[in-house]
């Protein structure tokens, strides 16, 4: 690793030192290296620049750009910079551009067409499978989904993703290697195996108060468009929503009822000017560039291996199932059957080891069969 590249990862660990007077310091030095080493008198004429500071600057080693370099390596991550071809070039210029990432797992996803999907921790069996149903369309039709791997609809949407055979980029409000919240241990072992985990955060370092909000402008600042599945006021997901307006993104919100509270945000973005997600038609619209997985992709993806026993019109039902609960009711319109017949064929995909009946006629896909 070359002295430049260990003077730039060692400026983006001074204290204070954010993108702007980085900037600065690159603007004015040309290089990281010489900015390091510039005169501590010269670095305080800058404007903004205490004494304070810069002897922050000055008290951090190059050493301390190869300790940050060696523990993402330890942990089979690595670092971007700005200035690496793979680096977004959705995030060069954002407000408050991350002037480091750490990514673990595909990092290809980074060039690909992106939608944003957020929404609410405590969301409605409703809100679970809009997000799930958006999330399988988004990726049968190339696009990545990127979301925050929080509990609930995060979740939901990284998860429906890879069950859709498509990419996903779950944005942490934490050091890569440290899984929060516990819960999604096996969502995040998915995620690192077939899409990409990525955090402006030092590997290791555990979240806080304040890292979450810096998460979501990263979220939303990956992708072209943002979609509000659910979300109370004053959530998350709403200040999400809030750093795409500011970045010039597309904002889209999922109608729901006006007496549920996890709808009262996204009813709020649709009256202040949102664009309406109805079907996956509305944003589907905004990805023409989208290659999208040809049917055999899918299949493999979401069917795995299936029985053979199973018919083609039983086959075509279980491919319809998620990990999260969908109702048989939303599935009988998702299949163009009647209600009657769907669950004749939900009852031999349940005594197939495929399908699994909760209370209500919720069901959801619980594997690939008895072996």
């Amino acid at each position: 690793m070359d002295d430049e590249r260990l003077a730039y990862l060692a400026l983006t660990q001074v204290p204070g030192l954010g993108a702007s007077r980085l900037d600065t310091l690159l603007s004015t030095f040309d290089t990281a290296l010489g900015a390091h080493s510039a005169p501590f008198e010269f670095l305080c004429a800058m404007p903004g620049f205490s004494r304070a500071f810069v002897s922050a600057i000055k008290a951090m080693p190059l050493e301390a750009g190869r300790q940050l370099a060696e523990s993402a390596e330890r942990i089979g991550a690595r670092a971007l910079i700005p200035s690496d071809g793979d680096f977004p070039a959705s995030l060069r210029t954002i407000p408050d551009a991350p002037p480091v990432l750490f990514v673990q797992g595909d990092a290809s996803l980074l060039l690909r067409p992106a939608v944003a999907v957020v929404g609410s921790r405590d969301h409605s069996p409703y809100g679970a499978e809009v997000c799930r149903t958006l999330a399988q369309e988004a990726s049968w039709a190339g696009v990545v989904v990127v979301s925050g791997m929080a509990r609930g609809l995060d979740a939901a949407a990284h998860a429906a993703a890879l069950d859709a055979g498509g990419g996903t980029i779950g944005v942490l409000g934490n050091g890569l290697g440290v899984i929060y919240p516990s819960a999604n241990r096996a969502l995040y072992r998915r995620v690192m195996e077939r899409g990409l985990l990525i955090s402006e955060f030092p590997p290791g370092e555990r979240p806080s108060a304040g890292s979450f909000p810096r998460r979501n402008r990263l979220i939303s600042g990956l992708a072209r468009v943002t979609v509000v599945v659910e979300a109370a006021v004053g959530s998350g997901a709403l200040i999400t929503a809030g750093t795409a307006l500011d970045q010039g993104r597309e904002v889209m919100a999922v109608p729901g009822p006006i007496t549920s509270p996890v709808s009262a945000g996204t009813n709020r973005l649709l009256r202040d000017g949102a664009g309406p997600y109805l079907e996956p038609a509305d944003l589907l619209q905004h990805f023409a560039d989208a290659v999208a997985l040809d049917a055999a992709s899918r299949s493999s993806a979401a069917g795995g291996t299936l029985p053979e026993s199973l018919s083609a019109e039983e086959r075509e039902v279980a491919l319809l199932l998620g990990a999260d609960c969908v109702h048989v009711d939303a599935l009988a319109a998702q299949a163009g059957r009647p209600v009657s017949r769907l669950l004749a064929l939900l009852c031999t995909l349940e005594i197939a080891g495929v399908a699994e009946q909760l209370p209500g006629k919720w069901f959801r896909r619980t594997g690939n069969g008895k072996r």
